[in-house]
């Protein structure tokens, strides 16, 4: 697959990895890019890229967005639904607090996949970024694995469901250097900037992967557990160390 000339919708394109894929993915000759994000872009973007602000976690805004991108641009192409954030917090019982994050990281997707398949026959690619902690999770990380997780599980069920003419692709990043987390946490080792993510993205989309992994190292360790399966506790205990740590600083 090529992208010259395809008709593009990325959300969470405010910053971060969303950002450096509108970037990227505009240099390409004839491209359209509807980008979103419950923020203001204020990054200058070329005027191929069509900038909005709308929050994606409610099914009528994520209607009302394909609607906007079909009226501006045509039949989307590839739709990369990136929006998420995280919470690195202690457990507690706040029920709309466990909604937002699933309602913006997991039931948007979802719904996004469910409303394209609906609307269109023709061809279309799906990209989804879901989270390396969706396969390894990490104390502090709890409630933001379990929505990528669920990502990356119904994603794998999605493909034998899908329609012949949807391809759908999970992006599964290690932690990126960039202010997604939005909180004082301690970044996870290992760690990869947006652009080697967008990069990563860019040539796994283009080959069809169904999941894309942008850190070696990441695969790397999921073959190194599987031989020596006390490498990962060893590591969520490293992680769970920092967390303790972390909980007896001032205002966390």
């Amino acid at each position: 697959m090529h992208y010259n000339n395809k008709n593009i919708v990325i959300t969470g394109a405010a910053s971060g990895i969303g950002l450096a894929l509108t970037q990227k993915l505009a240099t390409f000759p004839g491209v359209k890019i509807l980008a979103t994000d419950i923020n203001p872009i204020k990054t200058d973007l070329p005027n191929s890229v069509i900038c909005h602000q709308g929050d994606i976690s409610q099914p009528e805004q994520i209607e009302g967005i394909l609607d906007l991108a079909e009226k501006e641009l045509g039949q989307i192409d590839i739709f990369i639904a990136n929006a998420g954030f995280a919470y690195y917090e202690q457990q507690q019982a706040d029920w709309k607090r466990i909604n937002n994050i699933f309602a913006c990281n997991t039931f948007s997707p979802i719904y996004t996949a469910q409303a394209m398949q609906k609307r269109y026959s023709n061809p279309y690619q799906i990209l989804i970024t879901a989270s390396f902690m969706g396969y390894h999770s990490l104390a502090g990380y709890a409630l933001y694995s379990a929505t990528k997780s669920a990502l990356i599980a119904w994603a794998d069920a999605y493909r034998w469901e899908k329609p012949e003419n949807a391809s759908i692709s999970v992006l599964c990043p290690v932690a990126t250097k960039t202010e997604f987390f939005q909180t004082k946490a301690p970044v996870p080792w290992p760690a990869q900037t947006a652009e080697q993510v967008a990069n990563a993205a860019i040539k796994g989309l283009a080959k069809y992967k169904r999941n894309i992994f942008p850190s070696q190292l990441s695969q790397i360790s999921r073959f190194v557990n599987w031989i020596l399966p006390l490498t990962l506790p060893l590591y969520q205990r490293i992680e769970a160390l920092k967390f303790k740590k972390w909980q007896k600083q001032p205002n966390n």
